[in-house]
């Protein structure tokens, strides 16, 4: 019994610690498989944070499950699921027969093992061995876990516990290995990245720990996401516009920009602190990610019309948006004023629509112009070579389609900008 299958859900965040669960069963000598049907052991890593989230993962569960009358011994379930409902799980879903949380990942393979287990432990294991399920030239580095912002509408605390940063030794030193591998990109992940370094080293120290990856790897490329506005601070800015080995990209989740809509999410950053954050970096010409939150409860007209009018102004180049989930056991559930979901989904519609206003006339003034751009995939549909430009990370922003003479995955290209549609461009290699 030695073919696993794994299927990770959630977040890049959660792909790293499926990573790590890699690592450990490749150690062990199973073999992985990317064909289910043939798969003897299946691993599902969940994600629990909203209801669409839980629903996939259940879903997945069951689709496992029914194929325990073939070659499937073992169904295992980890991550966000576990970590949220706990043994209530083994009542729910009998057809699972490990359950294991989301920081016990070095005990999978004792575990597998037994006929039936549960382990929420929650005792963290050294994250700086991974089997990358990314393309070689970039990896994610989870630099924290845990936080300890407790959003009115968010689980994450109650998931994932009280924020606790890795140190910046283990960081360089995974760094390291990565580097090895084959990485040229490392994009900084967490729940809170801004606050790294704030339990170990008496304050945030999110610089220091770059500053300490810059010096001691050669990594060319590195890339802040979820990093909270009010912690963005002047010298981080700094850095990111004067250092050519960080992304001119900064990912910050606003979530909101009406005062009175952050302040009932307990949020700590305020219409006027956003602002000023925003003109700050639009001085820098950095790129901004952010994602947004409508519908929260009591969100009227007027504060949906702020935050319609911030996008207008300050156009954030990269935006998700999101509908507010009323999550069972957060303070957002009790409140008063819940939103009708009609109406979610037509201010949705309606931010979305400003939000791909905003990217076409980005898109549109680089026509006729060079942006460096590293390749990534082919398009075989359209037979085209598919990238990223420096203000995208992978996955979730913008892409570059361009035609060009054989291409390495991983290199970097000068694509000559000839048309844009929504949020992507097209072009060809210069020669």
């Amino acid at each position: 019994m030695n073919k696993v299958y794994i299927i990770s859900l959630g977040c890049d965040k959660n792909r790293v610690d499926t990573e790590n669960l890699l690592y450990y069963l490749i150690n062990a000598g199973y073999q992985i498989t990317d064909n289910q049907t043939e798969a003897e052991i299946v691993i599902i890593n969940t994600c629990a944070f909203i209801k669409s989230a839980e629903k996939e993962s259940i879903d997945e569960i069951f689709k496992a499950a029914s194929l325990k009358s073939g070659n499937l011994k073992k169904l295992v379930v980890t991550g966000c699921l576990t970590e949220r409902y706990g043994k209530k799980l083994q009542e729910l879903l009998p057809e699972v027969d490990i359950f294991l949380g989301s920081a016990d990942y070095g005990k999978i393979v004792e575990l597998i093992e037994k006929e039936k287990a549960f382990c929420n432990d929650k005792t963290d294991v050294p994250t700086t061995s991974r089997i990358l399920s990314t393309p070689q030239h970039y990896a994610y580095l989870k630099i924290s876990e845990g936080c300890d912002n407790h959003c009115t509408y968010c689980t994450i605390p109650s998931i994932r516990g009280a924020f606790r940063s890795r140190t910046i030794e283990s960081l360089v030193e995974e760094t390291l290995l990565l580097e090895k591998s084959g990485a040229s990109e490392l994009i900084l992940v967490g729940q809170d990245v801004t606050a790294y370094g704030k339990d170990l080293y008496g304050k945030p120290s999110l610089e220091l720990l770059i500053k300490n990856l810059l010096e001691k790897t050669t990594i060319e490329k590195f890339r802040l996401m979820y990093c909270y506005p009010e912690l963005v601070s002047d010298e981080l800015i700094a850095l990111i516009a004067s250092e050519k080995r960080i992304a001119n990209y900064i990912d910050i989740p606003l979530q909101h920009i009406s005062s009175s809509v952050l302040r009932r999410m307990g949020r700590k950053s305020n219409k006027k602190s956003i602002e000023l954050l925003f003109d700050k970096l639009n001085a820098k010409k950095i790129k901004v990610r952010t994602t947004f939150m409508v519908g929260f409860p009591g969100e009227t007209e007027e504060e949906f019309n702020e935050l319609t009018e911030f996008v207008k102004k300050y156009k954030p180049l990269n935006a998700g948006i999101f509908a507010y989930s009323k999550e069972a056991g957060t303070p957002a559930a009790r409140m008063m004023g819940q939103v009708a979901q009609p109406v979610k989904r037509k201010r949705v519609s309606i931010l979305g629509k400003i939000i791909k206003e905003n990217a076409h006339e980005f898109n549109s003034k680089l026509i006729g112009t060079v942006v460096e751009t590293v390749y990534e995939d082919i398009d075989y549909d359209r037979q085209l070579f598919v990238g990223r430009a420096d203000w995208a990370a992978p996955d979730v922003d913008g892409l570059v389609y361009f035609k060009g003479d054989y291409c390495d995955v991983g290199t970097t290209y000068p694509v000559k900008i000839t048309a844009a549609k929504d949020y992507d461009l097209y072009g060809e290699v210069v020669k």
